[in-house]
This record gives C-alpha cells, sequence and structure tokens, in this order.
C-alpha cells in the first residue's frame, strides 16, 4: 500500500526537542492542519464543526524507522525496557503516529484553506499527516482503562520559572502553551545535569533554561 500525506501540520516546535510526548498534555498549544491542493476544499471538511476531537495519523517524519523489539520509555526513566509495541515510543517499525487533538475552529476561504485549527497537538512543525477521523466519545472513550506501566509509576510536572524581562517576547496565548510545554520536562530522562543548560526552539526563538530540584528556570531567550 502507497500512502501519500493529505495535509501537514504547522507548529512552532521547529525541532524534536520539547515537543510534549503525549497529545492534549499541553492543553494551550496551538496548530494548524494545512490540506495539500487535493484536499482543499470546503467539502472535505463539511459536517466538522459538530465535533471537539479528531484522530491524527500521521508520520514521525523526524526519526529513524525503529527496528528494535523493546524500547525505553522516558516514564520508567529511560532505564526499563518494554515492547515495542506496549509502548508508544516514537521509534515505530512503520513511523506512525496517532494523536487526539482539540479542534479550536475551522478557517474557510483564503489560498490555503480551509485550515484545522487544533489544540494540544504533539506534532512538530512540517509533520506529514495522512488521515483525520472524528473522535467519537461512545467508541473511543474509555475511562476505566488500565494503562499499565503509566498507571504504576507516579509523574509530577516540573515548576517553570520564567522571568518577566523574558516573558514579555510572547504572546499571552504562546506563554501559556510554553510554559505547559516547559512542564513536561523536555530534557531525555537520563539526563539529570542540574548545571547544563538546555535549548528549546519555539517559534522564532530558541528558549534556554537549567533544571534543578524539579524546577524549571528560563535563563535566556534567543532570536534564532
Amino acid at each position: 500500500m502507497n500512502i501519500s500525506p493529505i495535509a501537514f501540520f504547522r507548529s512552532p516546535f521547529t525541532s524534536k526537542f520539547g515537543i510534549p510526548r503525549q497529545s492534549g498534555l499541553a492543553s494551550d498549544l496551538r496548530g494548524r492542519i494545512v490540506f495539500v491542493p487535493d484536499y482543499r476544499h470546503e467539502e472535505a471538511v463539511r459536517g466538522l464543526e459538530q465535533f471537539d476531537y479528531l484522530w491524527l495519523i500521521w508520520e514521525f517524519s523526524a526519526n529513524a524507522e525503529g527496528r528494535g523489539l523493546t524500547v525505553r520509555p522516558p516514564r520508567l526513566g529511560g532505564n526499563e525496557r518494554v515492547g515495542v509495541f506496549a509502548s508508544r515510543s516514537p521509534f515505530r517499525p512503520n513511523r506512525l503516529g496517532l494523536s487526539c487533538v482539540r479542534i479550536d475552529r475551522v478557517e474557510t476561504g483564503g489560498a490555503e484553506g480551509p485550515i484545522i485549527h487544533v489544540l494540544g497537538a504533539d506534532l512538530m512543525d512540517g509533520t506529514p499527516i495522512y488521515d483525520i477521523k472524528p473522535y467519537v466519545a461512545y467508541a473511543d472513550s474509555h475511562p476505566e482503562a488500565r494503562s499499565g506501566f503509566v498507571d504504576a509509576v507516579a509523574w509530577k510536572p516540573l515548576e517553570v520559572q520564567f522571568p518577566d524581562s523574558l516573558s514579555h517576547l510572547f504572546t499571552p496565548a504562546d506563554l501559556t502553551a510554553l510554559k505547559q510545554a516547559l512542564s513536561l520536562d523536555p530534557r531525555p530522562s537520563y539526563h539529570e545535569d542540574n548545571t547544563r543548560i538546555y535549548g528549546m526552539p519555539f517559534g522564532t526563538y530558541d528558549v534556554r533554561f537549567t533544571v534543578s530540584n524539579g524546577v524549571l528556570t528560563v535563563v535566556q531567550v534567543c532570536k534564532t
């Protein structure tokens, strides 16, 4: 089977580093789904305004194809291995990703319309999207379901300290989304050096920070 992208994702994340590891964790993070010309027609999204969420089927385009049978989930500290099919590792045999995102609005008209504006996506800028399906609560929601090792390992977001002298560089909406993404700890799970300065691209800026004792401190914001 040959498949081709039906759309591409637009996001402030221009690299893999810092992207939320699951959709919905940075609930205010804004992104856009821009269709390729063959699907750039309002008929293709007719009725979509009646739904709140979408499933996106997309490609881990910045990753090598995964061949291993086991992976090391960040939730387990990056040391313990589980089967690749018992994880959501981005290193998949066919590099396919699945994400549930909230619909903000559907923009019609314009040279690129229709455009689907979404919230909470975990996709990098330029990610190819292969299919879009509406989220249907009666079939897709299973609140009683077990979640394996995710249930067994407690996770706590980082406290984010963002100086006023730097926060003014972002709009209030972008600042909220950026703080949410930073609180998820963008670092590789095996990094514990509290003196190291990390850089995370966000929009047209490189956000630099340190992490110590559960607190992430933004120390510099540079124009890229």
